[in-house]
């Protein structure tokens, strides 16, 4: 269990699904896996960011977390790890792909 979002980093790369160097790319392939995933979605949430808006904290090199409930008990994780070194944890290094 991850305690921190950039314990990601820590993972093996075979982990990783994607890296981006451009935020709003980045941001097009999360808002990408929620469109593919969104009528699984049970219960209420907050609204979205919108795409722009991930970008913009991507941008800033803020991690972008989030995790719905799906149907059959599942839970959906998609996150975006900003690194180039992390903000906060400046020893982790960004995983090559």
């Amino acid at each position: 269990m991850l305690l921190e979002s950039a314990d990601w980093l820590l993972k093996s790369v075979s982990r990783i699904e994607a890296t981006f160097t451009e935020p709003q790319k980045a941001a097009d392939w999360y808002m990408e896996q929620l469109a593919r995933h969104a009528e699984t979605f049970t219960g209420s949430y907050a609204p979205l960011a919108a795409s722009d808006e991930i970008a913009r904290r991507l941008a800033a090199r803020a991690d972008i977390v989030g995790g719905w409930w799906a149907t059959g008990g599942r839970f959906l994780s998609v996150n975006l790890i900003a690194c180039s070194p992390h903000r906060e944890r400046r020893e982790y290094v960004c995983p090559a792909r």
